[in-house]
């Protein structure tokens, strides 16, 4: 699939920075350095790190640029959209993060113990709305457990989107592959032929995919977990089992559609 845009490259200088894991170079640098690595698109960017307004990312990367650490090219690139050959790697952490993560995933599994959900409102304000109605948003739910993914996609229907399953990580590439992509993905941590995490990874890191929404099913609110998630990019958490409300409201959230439609 083409896609147009910024593709950032680290510069000799950029990638002795890189190497050496300098702690001088402000934090906001080292972010956009460790995540870049070697090239990466503007919007693979933009998706790992949606907690930041565009503005302030396009500024921080014209800055990289100034001191010579990156050099941009804008260009129209074909991109695979089978995701099984694309790269799991977790973007490397600058310690800031590291001990954020820390701090926010045992708040975060308090609050997934008690209400059953999380929505990462840090990146849902640099998110732009979807600007449709539900009748023709598209949801992919991925789950593997089949009374689980009939009765969410029952439930998802009720609340009138249009809805597409998946019941493995086989069933999602050739979703997307066969259908493109959806406006949300609702993915299951635990699938019998993968990782949702690893999955997580690779959307994020795919220019296709990087800005793509994406709310992670669990059945525990284990703090390594959640952690592992924020860091990857995920824009919310349910824990099963879930309500209708639960499951719809929160695609709602994150796509800042009006509450009714």
């Amino acid at each position: 699939m083409l896609k147009e845009g910024k593709i950032y490259r680290l510069t000799e200088e950029g990638r002795k920075a890189w190497e050496s894991q300098d702690a001088a170079i402000p934090a906001e640098y080292r972010r956009i350095l460790w995540l870049i690595e070697n090239e990466a698109h503007v919007d693979v960017v933009r998706g790992c790190l949606r907690e930041y307004p565009d503005e302030l990312l396009d500024e921080w990367l014209g800055e990289l640029e100034e001191l010579d650490l990156l050099r941009s090219k804008q260009t129209v690139v074909e991109y695979d959209l089978d995701l099984s050959v694309a790269d799991a790697k977790a973007r490397a952490l600058v310690e800031e993060d590291t001990v954020r993560l820390d701090r926010d995933a045992l708040e975060i599994g308090s609050r997934l113990a008690r209400d059953g959900v999380y929505i990462a409102e840090e990146r849902l304000a640099n998110r732009a709305g979807v600007q449709k109605p539900r009748a023709e948003t598209v949801v992919l739910v991925v789950e593997d457990d089949p009374d689980q993914l009939a009765l969410a996609d029952l439930r998802v229907t009720m609340a009138g989107y249009v809805v597409r399953v998946a019941d493995s990580v086989n069933a999602l590439l050739h979703s997307l592959l066969d259908h493109g992509t959806p406006d949300i993905l609702v993915l299951d941590v635990m699938l019998p032929d993968g990782d949702g995490f690893d999955l997580l990874a690779k959307m994020r890191r795919h220019p296709i995919y990087a800005m793509l929404p994406i709310v992670m099913l669990t059945a525990k609110s284990d703090p390594d977990d959640i952690r592992r998630g924020l860091g990857l990019g995920a824009d919310g958490y349910i824990t099963k089992p879930y309500s209708k409300n639960i499951l719809a409201g929160t695609i709602q959230r994150v796509l800042k559609q009006p509450a009714t439609a």
